[in-house]
C-alpha cells in the first residue's frame, strides 16, 4: 500500500539486515542498531544535520560519520546579501568512531579538533546546537548558541530500502522547531527569535548504493498564526512503501503522494515549479541563492545545488483546507552523490 503507516515500535532491521516494515511513521518507532548492519563499517553512513533560519539569515551544521570519511561541515547564508560561506572539515577512516546517536530523540553528537568544536545535545524537549569554528572565514572565526524547542508534534520518519539490496536508509526530519539563541562572525550577531524563526533537523543512518540522485526541499514558517512547514523529496532508494512529502500545520503531519521538482536545465536561479501527483501541494518557487558545491576525488564525487528562496502557491491539508504561501522563504535541492 502506497504512504503505508507504520505504528509499532520494532527493530528497524531484521536478522537478515534488512528492513523488517518499510514505510513512515509520525514518530522514530523503527529502533536503529549498528550491530545489526549486515555491511562493512566503511560503507556505513550516518549523520545529524540542522538548519536554522529566516528571512534574511540563517545557517547550516553537519556531523557526520560517512563510513571511509567524515564531514564536519558549517555554513553562513546571507539571503538579503546574498552572499554564502561553506567551511567543511574531512576526516579519513572514522568508521563510527564518532559514536552517533543510535536514536534521534536523546544523546549527544559532538566533534573537536584543533579548529573546530561543534556539539549537538538533545535533553528535555529542546536540542541545543553549539559551535566554535576558528578561522572559518578571511581569518575570523564563527560561534553560535542556538537552542530549538521541540514541542510534542508530529514529524516525519522513513525507512526506505533499496530493490534487491540490503542497502538501506532510516531518516527522521522535524519541521518548526522554535529557534532561540545567536551566531556571529566578523563583528555580525546574527540573532534567532523563537516567535518568527525556525529550525529543522535531518537525521540519517544507513547504508547506500554507490550512485545516488536525490531532490529535499524543506520549509518552516508561520502562517494564520500557526507553525506551518513542509517537506518534499524524491530518488532515494524504494519509495514504493512510502514517500516522505508531507505538510506539518500546527503540530499535526497531512501526508501528501508525489511531488515532482520541475528546475529549469542547467540554471538553477530561474524560477521553478513544484507539482504534486494528488493537487495538494502545487508551487512556484523564486530562488534567491544557490548554496552550490561540488567535490570530485577518484571514486568519490559529489555535486550539490541547495537553493533558498521564496515559496507561492496553495497546499491543502487532509480535511481540504487550503493553506495559501506568499514569498514564503524555503529551500530545495539537487543532490548527486557517488561515494
Amino acid at each position: 500500500m502506497r504512504n503505508h503507516e507504520v505504528t509499532r515500535r520494532q527493530p528497524l532491521l531484521g536478522e537478515d539486515g534488512r528492513i523488517t516494515e518499510p514505510g513512515w511513521a509520525r514518530q522514530p518507532v523503527w529502533e536503529y542498531d549498528r550491530d545489526r548492519i549486515a555491511s562493512p563499517a566503511f560503507r556505513i553512513k550516518e549523520w545529524d544535520y540542522y538548519l536554522v533560519m529566516n528571512e534574511d539569515y540563517g545557517a547550516a551544521f553537519t556531523l557526520s560519520d560517512d563510513g571511509y570519511i567524515g564531514l564536519q561541515s558549517v555554513s553562513l547564508l546571507n539571503f538579503k546579501e546574498k552572499w554564502e560561506h561553506t567551511e567543511t572539515i574531512l576526516n579519513v577512516l572514522p568508521m563510527g568512531k564518532m559514536k552517533m546517536p543510535s536514536t534521534s530523540e536523546s544523546g549527544v553528537t559532538e566533534y573537536r579538533d584543533k579548529r573546530l568544536r561543534m556539539e549537538f545535545r538533545v535533553e528535555d524537549g529542546k536540542r541545543m546546537i553549539s559551535c566554535d569554528f576558528k578561522d572559518f572565514w578571511q581569518g575570523k572565526p564563527f560561534y553560535c548558541e542556538i537552542t530549538l524547542d521541540q514541542p510534542p508534534m508530529d514529524s516525519i520518519a522513513m525507512a526506505t530500502p533499496w530493490r534487491k539490496k540490503k542497502a538501506f536508509y532510516y531518516n527522521r526530519k522535524i519541521n518548526c522547531m522554535p529557534a532561540e539563541g545567536y551566531m556571529a562572525w566578523d563583528e555580525e550577531t546574527y540573532w534567532f527569535h523563537p516567535k518568527r524563526d525556525y529550525g529543522t533537523l535531518d537525521w540519517g543512518r544507513g547504508v547506500w548504493t554507490y550512485d545516488n540522485t536525490w531532490y529535499w526541499g524543506s520549509g518552516n514558517g508561520t502562517v494564520g498564526g500557526k507553525p506551518f512547514g513542509f517537506n518534499i523529496g524524491y530518488g532515494f532508494g524504494d519509495t514504493s512503501a512510502a514517500t516522505e512529502n508531507v505538510i506539518f500545520y500546527d503540530g499535526k503531519a497531512h501526508k501528501l503522494d508525489d511531488v515532482t521538482f520541475h528546475i529549469p536545465e542547467g540554471d538553477y536561479m530561474s524560477p521553478w515549479k513544484f507539482t504534486s501527483s494528488d493537487g495538494r501541494f502545487e508551487m512556484d518557487f523564486e530562488p534567491v541563492l544557490d548554496r552550490a558545491a561540488k567535490l570530485s576525488a577518484g571514486i568519490v564525487s559529489s555535486d550539490q545545488h541547495q537553493v533558498f528562496g521564496k515559496m507561492s502557491g496553495r497546499a491543502v491539508l487532509d480535511d481540504g483546507r487550503f493553506i495559501e504561501l506568499k514569498d514564503f522563504m524555503c529551500f530545495a535541492e539537487k543532490v548527486h552523490n557517488r561515494y
